[in-house]
This record gives structure tokens, sequence and C-alpha cells, in this order.
């Protein structure tokens, strides 16, 4: 899309009928307290107003502890105390909870339904000679209770307890949310760590955190392939330190024998006598019943750390009550959780969107579908055969990924009966109006709406959200989210939402799920979010508010590629190649140029009916320069077949530019497919 135009984005698409906006949740709130409209909706929950008492930031985070009945053992005192700024805003204060109260607990009792109701569904990746799944498996939330429980003991008999760090270096298996909500109820920290992570970056969370306890897998399937993490994380655990205890989970047969004879296997790992121990030793033999600690509101419950694709990757303190808020908030109000919903959200515990889905799904006693693998294997239609054969209702998914599964054909979808989906959700990037549409169209039947959201580990939530009741453009994040106060100002801090210009994303306020601070201090903290503009929290965004009220990002700030002066950011210079019918993913890097300062390079992955050559690549020049001016017509168009991507699907562009002008690319340990960068160093 263009950096100061959305004329190809201003049609409305989405406009859900009176029947489906009357049936959400969001509808429900907004006739219990006489809201008439959804910009109503956003002022009342956003900004107080002097004539109307329930109005403002204050009145809603009230409000939604009743509302969503997020329980506390003793009331807070009051809804937040900000007297040392919005910088250090302590919420719910006098207060005591516990996340793994409100998420488990009550639902698993002896006198409630939701006991024996399904709260994961979980599918390996491995298939049988007919392509069908070879392993499902259902946990109840009594059987998820009973887990969790034996985690707390175990983590209890090893003397962690309030305060502590606890590692989750985790393949995608039920296991993950019994050791998460375990560190919950013990009072632990837990630090999920990306499994797709290498030594390095490994060590650098182990280290930083500084977790005794890991927990981890001998590995997991990927591509129809053995990933092997206990390697990888005794690596990490020599370079990092602090590591006294390593739980083993088998998830490929490794174990080998009863005994726990590691060297009886068949898949070999390394083994260390006294720390090491395998998942049915050290958790399954515990009792299974703990009684949930009480903890101040504002007590941390996670440890999660930013991608660190640049940088030392920071590590983001969250509360219990902060995070619990948020998360039901969310998945209540945005993606309308319903009683009978199951809710698929393509992501590793290792990344904020994993413990998100987990906390919003079950505080509602909600069902939560997880999956191990790839989306393509053993055939592109992996997604769409699992939310056929169980009924998925809400699907959220990256758009690279939609990118990359659009371009193997309708025929992979129109195969599959979608029907059950209800809402679509995404993250994680800027969308281009095609993929937006074919995965509203082609996967949604065009009634679904695309809940695109944007927001970041560091509030575990959302600052912008479409509600269900919105109508919606391509692309569109639909508006702030409720509660959450943000605005769009040029470079001196002032306003310039209504003038309908691009600016960047700030937060006017806190809200409950915002990080207390950096884990290595308030210095850092200070310095990366509320540095630039007093009282205000910079997210680092360029966004647009359009004629029509609908919002749109375009990309990092930080990312802008100065040409000649002017900046642009790469998704622009990206979107705007992608409107090329034989274009479908783009990759654009900033490179040092003797005349402008920086020139662009564009990289790109052809849509199979169209030939590569000089042709296409000066169409897709001229494209660009039409679309954002001449100076950011890209210097070389190369072609590639994939890009390297995290697991989660952002392309990584450090990698790109890295390769291109042959810098030291560091650590690569995230990529998910490392044979991208031979495609990138061979580009045609």
């Amino acid at each position: 899309m263009a950096s100061d135009s959305l004329e190809d984005i201003d049609e409305v698409v989405h406009r859900p009928d009176r029947e489906f906006v009357e049936s959400t949740n969001v509808w429900a709130f907004m006739q219990a307290y006489d809201i008439d409209d959804y910009e109503e909706l956003i002022d009342r929950t956003t900004r107080a107003d002097p004539d109307e008492p329930a109005s403002g930031v204050d009145w809603f985070w009230d409000t939604m502890t009743e509302y969503l009945d997020v329980e506390f053992f003793e009331p807070y005192d009051r809804v937040r105390d900000d007297s040392e700024g919005p910088q250090f805003t302590d919420w719910y204060p006098g207060g005591t909870t516990n996340v793994a109260h409100n998420v488990l607990d009550r639902h698993a009792a002896s006198d409630v339904e939701t006991r024996n109701k399904v709260a994961c569904i979980w599918e390996g990746e491995p298939v049988d000679e007919n392509g069908e799944a070879t392993e499902v498996r259902e946990v109840t939330f009594h059987e998820l209770h009973r887990q969790t429980d034996e985690v707390a003991n175990y983590l209890d008999s090893k003397g962690v307890g309030v305060g502590d760090t606890v590692g989750l270096y985790m393949p995608m298996v039920p296991e993950v949310v019994s050791i998460l909500y375990g560190c919950f109820k013990v009072g632990a920290i837990a630090v999920p760590i990306f499994s797709g992570f290498g030594v390095d970056a490994t060590a650098t969370r182990i280290d930083d955190a500084e977790c005794s306890v890991l927990f981890t897998g001998d590995g997991f399937y990927r591509r129809g392939s053995e990933v092997r993490l206990k390697t990888t994380a005794d690596d990490a655990i020599e370079e990092a330190g602090y590591v006294e205890e390593v739980v083993v989970y088998d998830r490929l047969g490794t174990r080998g024998d009863a005994d726990g004879d590691a060297e009886a296997s068949d898949h070999d790992i390394p083994w260390t006598e006294g720390r090491d121990r395998w998942w049915d030793e050290a958790v399954a033999t515990r009792d299974d019943e703990f009684e949930t600690r009480e903890l101040d509101a504002d007590r941390e419950s996670m440890l999660l750390y930013s991608s660190g694709t640049t940088g030392e990757p920071k590590g983001i303190v969250h509360t219990h009550a902060g995070v619990n808020v948020q998360c039901a908030k969310e998945l209540y109000f945005g993606f309308d959780l319903q009683p009978a919903d199951r809710f698929f959200w393509v992501s590793d515990i290792g990344w904020m969107m994993g413990p998100w889905t987990l906390i919003g799904n079950h505080h509602f006693g909600n069902t939560v579908f997880m999956y191990e693998g790839a989306p393509d294997y053993p055939d592109p239609d992996r997604y769409w055969e699992m939310i056929d054969r169980h009924g998925i209702t809400q699907f959220g998914i990256s758009p690279t990924a939609i990118r990359a599964l659009r371009k193997h054909g309708d025929e992979w979808v129109e195969d599959h009966d979608l029907s059950t989906l209800r809402l679509l959700g995404s993250t994680g990037e800027p969308w281009d109006p095609e993929s937006w549409l074919w995965f509203y169209e082609t996967v949604g039947g065009g009634d679904a709406p695309i809940i695109n959201i944007s927001g970041g580990t560091e509030i575990c939530g959302c600052f912008l959200m479409p509600m269900p009741i919105q109508d919606l453009k391509p692309c569109t994040l639909g508006g702030p989210g409720l509660g959450m106060d943000v605005d769009i100002v040029d470079e001196t801090g002032e306003s310039i939402a209504d003038t309908h210009e691009r600016g960047y994303l700030v937060a006017r306020d806190s809200c409950p799920s915002m990080t207390k601070s950096l884990w290595s201090g308030d210095e850092r903290y200070l310095r990366e979010y509320w540095s630039r503009w007093e009282d205000r929290w910079n997210h680092g965004d360029w966004a647009q508010k359009d004629e029509d009220g609908f919002w749109f990002l375009h990309g990092r700030a930080d990312d802008a590629l100065n040409v000649a002066g002017r900046k642009v950011g790469p998704a622009e210079v990206e979107g705007a190649a992608i409107e090329h019918d034989g274009v479908n993913q783009a990759a654009a890097v900033g490179v040092p140029d003797d005349t402008t300062g920086t020139a662009v390079v564009l990289y790109v992955v052809v849509e199979d009916d169209f030939e590569e050559g000089d042709d296409l690549r000066e169409e897709i020049r001229q494209l660009v320069g039409e679309e954002l001016g001449k100076p950011f017509r890209p210097r070389e168009v190369l072609f590639v077949d994939e890009f390297p991507k995290t697991q989660s699907g952002k392309i990584i562009r450090r990698a790109v530019q890295g390769t291109y002008t042959g810098e030291d690319l560091g650590d690569m340990s995230s990529i998910e497919n490392p044979d991208a960068l031979d495609e990138i160093d061979a580009a045609r």
C-alpha cells in the first residue's frame, strides 16, 4: 500500500448483518451500558468524560473484572495507582489473585459442567499412509488440573516458589499448558522460549532470566523430520549456567526403556545424571492436588522476550491480574468467544500469542486447538483439513503464511468444509489487499470477519483490534482496542489522527497488562518506550487513520528506508510490489548507495504462471515508483523461491539485508527454513 494514500483499500468489503451484530458479546456489553454505536464504545472505554462517570480507562478496567468474572481472593482497593506516572502504574493494588485459579481451578471443580469439557485438542504432525494424523489427544479441564497440580508439586519439592524463574523450552504438546499453569500456581515466573531457537538465543534467555529449572523435550516433528531439542538445551545451559534441574518430556520415544536409560534408546540424546529427569519420573509421580497460592495482583506471572532479531532481547514482565484481564477481554469481545467455540491460533508457546491464546480461552472454560508441525505437511491443505475435521471456529495466522498458502492455489481450500469458521484472525505484520481478500473470501467464505490485531509482547495484547460488529476494509485493524487509549502523532508528539496523515502509533495511557518494566531494569525500559515524548508510550509503528475512521499500519518506523532524505517503510514497498499480479511475496531492504545514501533492493517470489525476467523486473520497478515515487523504485529486483522466516511466518529482513551486503548475520537460530539463506545468496 502506498505511504500517503489508502486508495487501494478504500472499499468496505465486509458488512456484518444485524442478526450477527446483535448476537455478539460486545453488543451485549454495549446494551448493558447504554452505548449506541462503535464510536461511542471506543470513546467511553478510552477517554474520560467529566459529565459521564461511566467512561474512561479507569472505569472500563474496573468494570472488566466483574463483567468478565475475573476472581480475586481479596478485592482490590482501587483500580490503579499511577502516582509515579503512566510508566509505572500499579493496577488493582491491594487485590490478590492467581491466573491459575481463573483459567483452571474453577473450571475443574467437581461441581461444575466444565470439569469434563475439553480444554485442549492436540494434533501431532506425523500421518499414516493415507495422509491421516496418527496422533490426536483431547485433554479435559479435570485432566489438565491434575497434571498442573503434579507440576506444581514437583516445582514446590525443588524449592521453586514465588518470584523464581522457570524456563519452558518445549515442543508444542499439551504438557506445555500444565507447565505454564503449574508455574502460576506456585507463584513462579514462567519463561517461555521459542522451540525453534538455537543455542545462542536460548542461552541468552536462560542467562538473563537466571532459570534454575528448565522444562524441555527430546524433540518434535517438523515437515516429516525429527527436530532435536535436548542437545540444543544442553549446549545452551552450558553457555548460560544457572539451570540445576532439567525435566525432559519424551515426545520422540527417546527414553527407550522404563528405567529411563537414555543410552538404551534408538534416539540417543545427551544426559546429565543428577540433573536430568524424565517427565514421567519427575512430574507424573507427584501428588495431583496442590493449593493454588494467593498472590498480589501485580505479582510477576511471565517473563516474555521480544523476538530479539536485532540487538539484545528485551525481557517483558507481566503480572497475574494484568495478563488475565487483558487476554480475557480481547478473546471475549474481539473474537466473540462462545461456549462451543474451538480456537486455533498458529503459534508457539515461546511467542506471545501462545500464552495469550491459552489464558484468554481458558479463562472462560473454552477449548484450544494445538498443532505441532508445518502448515504444508504432508500437503498444503494441512490447516484446512484440521479446521474441517475438528470444527474450528476461530483461526488466526500471519499474513506471510497466508501468502505462502495462497500460492498453492484455491483447490487445496475448496476440497474442505470450512463453514464452522466464525471469525478469522491475523497479526505480526501489514497485509497486502490481495492476500487479505483471499483469506476473507476463499478461507472465510466472505462471511467471517478478519480480526486483524496489533499490539505486542510488551502488553500481551493489542493496541489496535477490530470489533466483530464493525464494517471492514481490506487490511484494516479497525481501531483502538477496548480500554486502549492510543493515538497517532507527528515528530513533535502532536496528534494527527484526524488529519489522516501517517504518523507514529503511541499510547496515551497505561493498561493493566503493560509490562511493569524490563527484566534488565528501568533505564532501558524508559529509554525504549517513554523517552521520545512526555508520558507517551512510543510503540514504533507507522499508523494512519482514514477519512472513514479505519486504522491501518505501515510497518515499523525504526525499519524506515531513508532514500535521499525521504523515509518509507519496507512494508510499503512490499505492498506496492504485491499489487502486481505476478508477485506473491516480497521483501524490501535498504542497502548503501553512493548517490542516495540508501537504495531499495527488492526480493520477490513470483506467481507460478508468470515468467521471471527483465520485463517482469521492470514492470515491478515501475509499479513501485508509481505508487511511492521515483526515489523508491528498487535499484534491483531479485527473484527467489522463498524467504527466511521465523516459525510464526515473519520474514527475517535482517537476514535478507545481511546476505546482500555480506555482513555477519550473527545468530540465525530463529530461522524456520535456513536453506532460504542460500536462496537469497543465489537470487536471480
